[in-house]
């Protein structure tokens, strides 16, 4: 995992995201699973999200992926819930049989920042440091 650049910013930011189906259904059997796989990978790519990893399990999803400052990750989800809800039943109308309400997925979702080398102890000191030793302005010395 690189930097990335956009216009105005420079970032590396990486997120595991879990969510489940409503009533936490195991609904996302075989087919209707790799329809998920395929929604997920087209809405994050179209938003220059790099997915480093994903599981559709049974009655949840796993994404571990990047997502651009430009986006909430709140935004993230709700569009992918949202539109893969809507192609899911279009595709596997059996599919709402199951979910009586009309949902396809929980209100809910977890979500955690993940770093690399860079853990919460190294910016915590990080930024001790600069409260610590950068309060004024230092002049240069030069030697003449």
């Amino acid at each position: 995992m690189s930097i990335k650049r956009l216009s105005h910013a420079v970032y590396d930011t990486r997120y595991h995201l879990v969510w489940a189906p409503k009533y936490r259904k195991w609904i996302l059997g075989e087919r209707v699973r790799d329809s998920v796989k395929e929604l997920f990978e087209e809405i994050l790519a179209a938003r220059d999200c790099e997915v480093m990893e994903m599981e559709i399990a049974e009655d949840h999803v796993h994404i571990f992926a990047s997502i651009p400052p430009k986006y909430s990750v709140g935004e993230m989800v709700r569009v992918l819930k949202s539109v893969s809800a809507r192609e899911i039943f279009l595709r596997h109308p059996e599919v709402k049989r199951e979910l009586w309400g009309g949902e396809f997925w929980e209100d809910g979702y977890f979500v955690r920042t993940v770093g690399d080398k860079v853990t919460s102890d190294t910016i915590k000191r990080y930024i001790q440091y600069h409260r610590h030793e950068e309060k004024t302005p230092k002049q240069l010395e030069f030697d003449f």
